[in-house]
């Protein structure tokens, strides 16, 4: 991860623009980073609508604090630090979201198996994520594997500052005197920190390559099976460890028979579904829209499927309001 100094008569120019307070300028010096420092904010706050508050603090605090760049690590660098630690405030100081009361009309679902902690978890479009750079040379966690739902979510339950060295070292690549750097801290409590953050955030499974043949042939039998409403076709894929979710309702079924119990409950009544694909956090991704004699299926949320070789071991449900993120429509024609 380079720290020298920014070279060029265009970066160099546009420095001095925006710090004169060319507003074109100032644009021009960040709009390369604002997709990536997105990505940043989500990867440490859970949420994608947290993410995209603090990037607009972010963007105002770097256009205030312009004149105190003195150039010694790269405006990228100088830019991820203003990110993490408005992040880091956020974490610290924010009331986080809480978790909703059940909501599904007609469907009662069945006693969870637990009930969640991290109820503001949101779902983040692979289509923001395709401008990713390069990783740093010190890079440990794979750029599919640090966006997945269950890498962010182990995230959200760790210390405010281990989360902040994990990402900043294992996902971007950080050096651990640059991170020391960041953070105002030093090296070894840097390394401290990266230990027992590391320790805390499993590993993810054998997953399918996005869009390979493996992952498709999953999706497709997911999506038969869902459509048909054939719980025991859509229990059949499932691992027998698999993980349901609903954030931000708190409900959370763990393991094949739990989970076919709810979806039982949500096809109850003759109710059947239209899923229309996207992607999310690097993984298959639906819009579910309920059928409705009216001609137009109703959307009633987001699924997100977590792949372990040719089974699912997670599924996320969202609320439908998670949608337009994704450019899917709230009604679709009947099929």
């Amino acid at each position: 991860m380079t720290t020298t100094r920014e070279a060029g008569p265009v970066q160099a120019d546009l420095l001095s623009r925006a710090r004169a307070g060319d507003g074109a300028a100032f644009r021009a010096l960040t709009e390369p980073h604002r997709r990536e420092l997105l990505v940043h904010c989500y990867r440490m706050l859970g949420s994608y609508q947290d993410a995209e508050d603090a990037l607009q603090d972010i963007l105002l605090a770097a256009w205030r604090g312009l004149g105190g760049f003195d150039g010694r690590a790269s405006l990228r660098t100088w830019l991820y630090r203003i990110a993490t630690n408005r992040c880091l405030s956020v974490l610290r100081t924010a009331a986080r979201r809480g978790a909703k009361e059940w909501d599904i009309p007609g469907v009662r679902p069945p006693a969870p198996t637990r009930r969640g902690e991290v109820v503001w978890l949101e779902p983040f479009p692979d289509a923001l994520c395709d401008a990713a750079p390069p990783p740093g040379p010190e890079v440990r966690v794979e750029q599919a594997e640090s966006m997945s739902l269950a890498f962010v979510t182990a995230l959200q339950v760790l210390p405010p500052r281990q989360l902040a060295v994990l990402v900043l070292r294992d996902v971007l690549g950080f050096p651990a005197r640059e991170v020391a750097d960041l953070l105002d801290t030093t090296v070894e409590a840097v390394k401290s920190a990266l230990k027992r953050a590391r320790a805390g955030v499993p590993r993810r499974p054998d997953t399918p390559v996005a869009g390979s043949p493996d992952e498709n042939a999953v999706v497709a039998r997911f999506v038969r099976a869902y459509e048909a409403a054939d719980i025991d076709a859509v229990v059949a894929l499932l691992t027998d460890d698999v993980f349901l979710s609903m954030p931000p309702l708190p409900f959370e079924y763990e393991g094949a028979e739990a989970a076919g119990e709810f979806l039982g409950a949500l096809f109850g009544a003759g109710r059947r579904y239209d899923l229309v694909p996207t992607r999310a956090n690097g993984q298959p991704a639906f819009g579910a829209y309920l059928r409705s004699p009216s001609g137009h299926s109703q959307a009633t949320g987001l699924y997100v499927l977590g792949l372990a070789g040719d089974r699912i071991r997670a599924l996320t449900r969202f609320e439908n309001t998670v949608l337009p993120w994704f450019g899917l429509p709230r009604t679709v024609p009947k099929r």
